[in-house]
């Protein structure tokens, strides 16, 4: 046997167990993983310009606008929403689950998570479905867990999920988070085992270029704790069988943290970040979803 043999074994048989554990993986899984490395492409060739037409679709609900008006204080450019307590928001959300439960509206779509979900701008929002959007600033996975009944009685086709930074930020533990993770997975299939179930993954942070109020705590999370977080989060989607969308490639500069064009601190995203994101569910949707 050759030294050229004897150094090529090895990576045969590497290929050989990659291949054999290839075929464990369900279709779905398999397809999911090639398009999300697709979306990598595309999309960035999509927003290289960052151009999409804008289609308006929704406002705030009769709901939200009616809480808010409630609440006469205002903060210049940021308005009353930046104002409300965490209790505000629950029943702001509460209302407006009951009235979609009560209305029953086709193509129902959901976001769950913080303030990233929160702040999606409703005309960016993918069009021909209606959107319920069940953000709150600030929020960490066990709130989440804790809130996901306000919406039980709501028909959803799909529900998107992005939680995690503020668990970081709050220094909750790995193992922690991924419980909790778990635990929302298994609520969501369980009270609504027809809907499309799409977890998200972490975005990164701006790291030294971060401007948030919170920059201290924020930097000290390491980007290499995120990446491993959304493998855990991507393990766990396949095995609670439910899908991965993996934005994180697409937010990313050549450091790894968050590129600054897409971002207004640091931590939270501007139009260009939502328009990145609003690509990349559409894409998803119409090559893996299907329905769309």
């Amino acid at each position: 046997m050759t030294d050229r043999t004897l150094k090529s074994e090895p990576n045969t048989l590497k290929s050989n167990r990659v291949l054999n554990s290839l075929k464990n993986y369900p279709t779905w899984a398999l397809l999911s993983l090639a398009v999300n490395a697709l979306l990598i492409l595309v999309v960035g060739w999509l927003l290289r310009d960052f151009w999409w037409p804008v289609d308006y679709q929704i406002s705030a609900s009769a709901a939200r606008e009616s809480l808010l008006s409630e609440d006469p204080s205002t903060t210049p450019g940021l308005g009353k929403r930046h104002q409300l307590t965490y209790q505000k928001w629950i029943n702001i959300l509460q209302q407006e689950a009951e009235i979609a439960a009560a209305k029953q509206p086709s193509h129902l779509n959901v976001l769950l998570g913080d303030s990233l979900s929160l702040w999606f701008p409703p005309d960016l929002l993918p069009t021909n479905k209606n959107w319920l959007n069940q953000g709150i600033s600030g929020e960490v996975s066990l709130g989440l867990w804790r809130r996901l009944g306000l919406f039980d009685r709501t028909q959803p086709e799909r529900i998107y999920i992005m939680i995690g930074i503020n668990d970081l930020i709050r220094e909750v533990d790995d193992r922690t988070l991924l419980k909790n993770y778990r635990k929302i997975l298994r609520r969501l299939r369980r009270v609504h085992p027809q809907t499309q179930i799409v977890v998200q993954s972490i975005l990164p942070h701006g790291g030294e270029e971060a401007t948030w109020e919170g920059r201290d705590r924020l930097i000290k999370i390491p980007i290499s704790r995120i990446q491993q977080l959304n493998q855990e989060l991507a393990a766990i989607a396949q095995e609670e069988e439910v899908r991965f969308l993996d934005l994180y490639p697409l937010f990313t500069n050549a450091h790894g943290y968050l590129r600054a064009d897409l971002t207004t601190d640091g931590l939270h995203l501007n139009r260009q970040g939502y328009l990145v994101w609003r690509s990349a569910m559409q894409m998803y949707a119409q090559l893996v979803l299907g329905q769309d």
